[in-house]
């Protein structure tokens, strides 16, 4: 069966008539059913990538470099979903492609570091919105939880990268944590929820 060639323009026209009966093209060659749980997978880190990038317009210039750094590792994350190593020949270039590794959650993390001890301790419960940057990254929060467990279910069918799964894993306490940074450096701060009804937090 032949392999999609990376790179490579084939038709200016957008549409291929090839998933007219439910089936889709991983990048190593099969054809799989649209609602593989792979499929599942490398679609919902899809839409976690577009919905940071609807964040990215709307963020402060720092959010929006790492936003956009973060997508970049997004289609590597991507790539390797759709990619069953299993079928590969041995000399495929495609076993070749860049893999989310140990460094890309050491980067997550230190940034999310970075980026907490600007922010007030957080004791109470935050109620998503605040600053369009902050709102739409709360959105992204909650489609990368999905993403990470339609990953962590794949995960039990087939072998997937652990450090993929970490990597999606921080990526959401991360964009939590730039929320709150948002709705301070742009905002009024964080609106919290306790049994006692919802206050504002005050910066500090």
């Amino acid at each position: 069966m032949d392999k999609p060639q990376l790179g490579g323009i084939l038709s200016k026209r957008i549409y291929t008539r090839a998933g007219d009966k439910g089936e889709t093209g991983l990048l190593s060659g099969e054809r799989i059913d649209k609602t593989d749980s792979r499929v599942e997978a490398y679609g919902t880190v899809d839409e976690l990538g577009t919905t940071l990038g609807v964040a990215k317009v709307h963020a402060s210039k720092r959010i929006a470099d790492y936003i956009h750094g973060i997508q970049q590792k997004l289609f590597l994350v991507n790539a390797e979903l759709a990619t069953n190593l299993d079928s590969l020949d041995a000399d495929d270039p495609i076993k070749d492609l860049k893999r989310i590794t140990k460094q890309d959650v050491d980067f997550l993390e230190q940034v999310a570091d970075e980026l907490s001890e600007e922010l007030p301790l957080l004791t109470n419960f935050v109620v998503p919105g605040g600053t369009k940057g902050a709102a739409f990254l709360h959105v992204a929060r909650t489609v990368c939880r999905r993403a990470e467990r339609r990953i962590v279910q794949f995960a039990k069918i087939q072998p997937v990268n652990q450090d993929l799964i970490k990597y999606i894993n921080r990526l959401s306490d991360l964009i939590f944590v730039m929320a709150r940074y948002e709705n301070l450096a742009e905002g009024e701060g964080d609106e919290l929820i306790s049994r006692d009804g919802t206050r504002m937090m005050k910066k500090p």
